[in-house]
């Protein structure tokens, strides 16, 4: 065990499987105290159970580490607080938050429906809020703190993920604020934008079709692409040294970024930025943005997802 955060205590969601709880372990590694919260339901965010979250407490303090399990939904307001409080009473103080906990109900748009829609913005986008904004009433009394958030490269737009997507991508945009609001009281806040193989990004039938193609390199199978193949070998462990390494004092001068991290890479993503402007003396008219724009700020765009001559399913 290491001990860059040794007497420091913790908080991860979501912690019972896949990223969370390898973050967990590598946190408790470290020297951290930890909280380590997980409902434990499906990846749909059904059912729900306290087998997840106590088999990685168990680990944790197997290996001579100090846990405690929670097995709260990150989607209710109270329970974010009593999640906090439960972390002061049982290690006496509170220094991290890793906001990992998530659920997918992927569909296409136009198939989907406000529960699909609702549910997810409410773990991941809701589920944020709830824990940062109790995690932050204490860091700033203590001034001090740090708080990881789990964003996705979905945000960046992917099929069939209009919910998970919107929810990701305004985890960047809270990271951002969160930054702004806290810092003064020498608060950090960053995400991260995870690549690994979990429930979440590979169904069973993917694995399963994964190991086939491995058995069998020369058959094809129409559900595996180079993509989802080297996915499957980015483990979740690789995810964790990173966010543990953001906790740490080394990393005091990070704040407000995002990050991609999985497999051997790890890489910063650029803040938005304007790369083209027009501008006009007179008062804008459709004719004179269609005289202006074409020829500065939209110009060499093409749409890249033009109709084909085959129709979806």
């Amino acid at each position: 065990m290491g001990n860059r955060l040794e007497g420091r205590a913790a908080i991860v969601t979501g912690a019972g499987r896949g990223i969370g709880r390898e973050e967990a372990l590598a946190l408790a590694a470290e020297g951290a105290s930890v909280i380590v919260n997980d409902f434990g339901g499906s990846s749909a965010g059904e059912g729900g159970e306290a087998g997840p979250a106590d088999e990685v407490v168990s680990e944790i303090r197997a290996a001579g580490g100090e846990a405690a399990a929670n097995y709260a939904n990150v989607t209710d307001y109270n329970a974010a607080e009593a999640m906090v409080k439960q972390a002061l009473d049982t290690f006496g103080r509170f220094d991290i938050l890793v906001n990992n906990a998530g659920i997918l109900r992927d569909r296409m748009i136009f198939n989907m429906s406000e529960g699909e829609w609702d549910s997810v913005i409410a773990v991941h986008l809701k589920g944020h809020f709830n824990l940062t904004r109790a995690a932050c009433i204490q860091f700033r009394q203590q001034r001090s703190g740090v708080i990881v958030n789990t964003s996705s490269e979905s945000g960046l737009g992917n099929m069939g993920q209009a919910n998970y997507s919107a929810a990701k991508e305004g985890i960047v945009g809270l990271t951002r604020t969160i930054a702004r609001d806290m810092g003064r009281y020498g608060v950090r806040c960053n995400a991260i934008r995870p690549r690994a193989a979990t429930r979440m990004t590979l169904s069973p039938e993917l694995q399963a079709a994964i190991e086939r193609s491995k058995t069998n390199p020369s058959v094809a199978d129409a559900n595996v692409s180079a993509d989802l193949a080297a996915l499957a070998t980015m483990e979740p462990k690789y995810v964790a040294p990173f966010v543990v390494w953001l906790c740490t004092d080394e990393a005091a001068n990070v704040n407000g970024r995002n990050f991609l991290v999985g497999g051997n890479q790890i890489g910063l993503y650029s803040e938005p930025d304007l790369t083209h402007n027009v501008f006009s003396d007179r008062d804008w008219t459709v004719d004179l943005v269609s005289e202006l724009v074409p020829k500065s700020v939209t110009q060499g765009l093409r749409n890249r997802w033009t109709p084909s001559d085959t129709k979806p399913s």
